[in-house]
């Protein structure tokens, strides 16, 4: 039996954390990407994540910080 497919326009929390973790080489936290949320990073009306527009928010929030 194969394993679902993962949908990056549509990850939950707890599978964005571990496909960044696994993608970056450093420990993502759930607890991090639901800051993250909570501090504007957008989400889909279900919860989920698209991960393009999640990378799009943290360079947005990268480059307005070294402003």
């Amino acid at each position: 039996m194969s394993e679902p497919k993962v949908d990056p326009r549509a990850l939950t929390v707890a599978e964005a954390a571990r496909l960044l973790t696994a993608a970056g080489g450093q420990r993502i936290e759930v607890e991090q990407l639901d800051a993250d949320i909570a501090a504007g990073a957008p989400s889909n009306g279900d919860g989920t994540l698209n991960l393009a527009h999640y990378a799009a928010w943290l360079v947005r929030e990268m480059s307005s910080r070294e402003d």
